[in-house]
């Protein structure tokens, strides 16, 4: 039987911003239900790979295929069709400060998926909160918010659109121990829940090892390493260790 084809492809991705060379011929794939964490240190270009991977930066040189289409040279239109089947939870959370959790939810749902009645909205609000265990929060404002919620709210935002990927910015950044473990396990429970397939761009080890099937280590734009948590643990690569000490 011939095996899946990846969700995401991306190969001999380059991408410079001046003299700077950030992404130097990266190789991913994502298989479908997957998630592909991506370690690397600050400036290896975790976050420049996903944001060439929806269009918000464009790759100078290399090939992206989501969904089995090769996304790079789209016009808008046809990109935002891909970026509808995307949700995404940026490291800030991005909330709109002047709305409410459920004018937030109400938004996004609107603004993505036309034709609802009112019925169906509420519906859809419920069950993301439900889902990231924050029903109570619906009427609260961004600035009532924990950090630790604000993240619950950003990840209701990602799953009310029903996406088939999710990108994760540092989901777990600015967090304590012990809420960043929640929100770990909250992302693991969304990608079983709703069967999607996710790339999570962290520093934080222990989420990578609650969220990831499998790791991509980078460094200085390419990708040094990959495997389970376990093997790149027991990495005979010094610098690779160091990740998990």
């Amino acid at each position: 039987m011939e095996a899946a084809k990846p969700i995401i492809a991306i190969k001999s991705l380059y991408k410079s911003f001046g003299e700077n060379a950030i992404l130097k011929g990266v190789n991913l794939t994502v298989n479908k239900g997957e998630n592909l964490v991506i370690l690397g240190r600050s400036g290896s270009g975790k976050s420049v790979t996903i944001k060439c991977l929806v269009g918000l930066v464009k790759a100078d040189e290399g090939q992206i295929e989501i969904f089995d289409e090769e996304i790079t040279n789209l016009n808008d239109e046809d990109l935002n069709k891909i970026r509808t089947r995307i949700g995404f939870m940026f490291q800030n959370g991005a909330l709109y400060d002047s709305m409410s959790v459920r004018q937030n939810l109400r938004f996004t749902l609107k603004h993505h998926t036309r034709n609802l009645s009112e019925s169906e909205i509420e519906s859809k609000i419920d069950e993301a909160l439900d889902s990231v265990g924050l029903k109570e929060a619906i009427d609260k404002m961004p600035a009532e918010l924990s950090g630790g919620m604000e993240k619950r709210i950003a990840l209701a935002r990602a799953i009310i659109v029903n996406p088939e990927i999710i990108l994760y910015d540092e989901p777990t950044s600015g967090l304590d121990t012990i809420t960043s473990r929640e929100i770990s396990e909250l992302i693991s429970s969304v990608q079983k829940k709703y069967k999607t397939s996710s790339i999570i761009i962290t520093h934080d080890m222990e989420c990578a090892k609650t969220t990831g099937n499998r790791i991509l280590i980078l460094k200085e734009g390419l990708i040094n390493a990959e495997g389970t948590y376990a093997e790149l643990e027991k990495s005979d690569d010094q610098w690779v260790r160091s990740f998990f000490i």
